[in-house]
């Protein structure tokens, strides 16, 4: 793909937390984001924030990534508005806090489609682009929890390892098209999901507690997983494929 052609990357789960500081920094990078999130305010609230730093961006918004007709919906409008999408960071995600037996097969589900069926999609979707374009780059964002596992968690540690398995696997098969698949498990971010656990007692401690045992002595922020998404998706990085790249301040080596 030529240097001066648009670039198009598209952020699931770009409304807040992470997502919100990836889709602010591709902006930034000089990417036609689009921020797409269930959540319409949020959504509008970071394309707007990165437009106004003089960024292209756009909001699309309430799209349910465990949907593939309205993934599929999503990209045709963002197609339409910036172009084809030749980069993809499947952020979105949804968590989950429940013993192994009292986990219900609806919750099980819930989480399977929303965390592993939406990349899966939006995977699909995307693709097709980036092998016209001859470039592309995805990164998944997954889990620290799927190196170590995380009791009260298997749902949710189930699917961010399956989730590093979809990556590995279109590597290999889309390297030779220009595409390259990479995955980022966080560990230990500061995010409003963070903060939540924390108030709902399921931490275990505070954040400033286990911050303080953490290698680097600090809770990541959401700004250290964009670096790494940003690192990755520039063309620098072609040469990084189907890895593991850990953003997790030494808490998981």
């Amino acid at each position: 793909m030529s240097g001066t052609q648009r670039r198009t990357a598209l952020v699931t789960g770009g409304g807040s937390g992470i997502g919100r500081a990836i889709a602010l920094r591709l902006a930034a990078d000089g990417f036609a984001t689009a921020v797409l999130d269930l959540d319409k305010d949020a959504a509008e609230s970071v394309a707007g924030e990165a437009r106004g730093s003089g960024h292209e961006a756009m909001a699309v918004a309430g799209v349910d990534v465990s949907d593939r007709v309205q993934v599929n919906a999503a990209f045709e409008v963002v197609r339409s508005a910036f172009g084809p999408v030749v980069t993809l960071v499947n952020n979105a995600g949804k968590s989950g806090f429940k013993e192994f037996l009292k986990i219900t097969d609806a919750s099980w589900d819930q989480i399977m489609a929303v965390n592993l069926s939406g990349p899966f999609y939006c995977c699909q979707a995307a693709i097709p682009d980036m092998i016209e374009a001859g470039w592309g780059r995805i990164v998944n964002i997954s889990s620290s929890s799927a190196h170590s596992g995380q009791q009260y968690m298997t749902h949710y540690v189930s699917s961010k390892a399956g989730l590093i398995g979809l990556t590995k696997s279109l590597a290999l098969e889309f390297g030779p098209k220009g595409i390259t698949v990479n995955t980022v498990p966080p560990g230990f971010v500061d995010t409003p999901m963070l903060r939540g656990s924390e108030q709902r007692g399921l931490l275990g401690s505070s954040v400033e507690d286990i911050a303080a045992v953490t290698p680097v002595r600090r809770a990541g922020r959401p700004e250290d997983i964009a670096a790494a998404c940003s690192f990755l998706v520039s063309e620098e990085a072609g040469y990084i494929t189907g890895q593991i790249i850990g953003v997790n301040g030494g808490r998981n080596t």
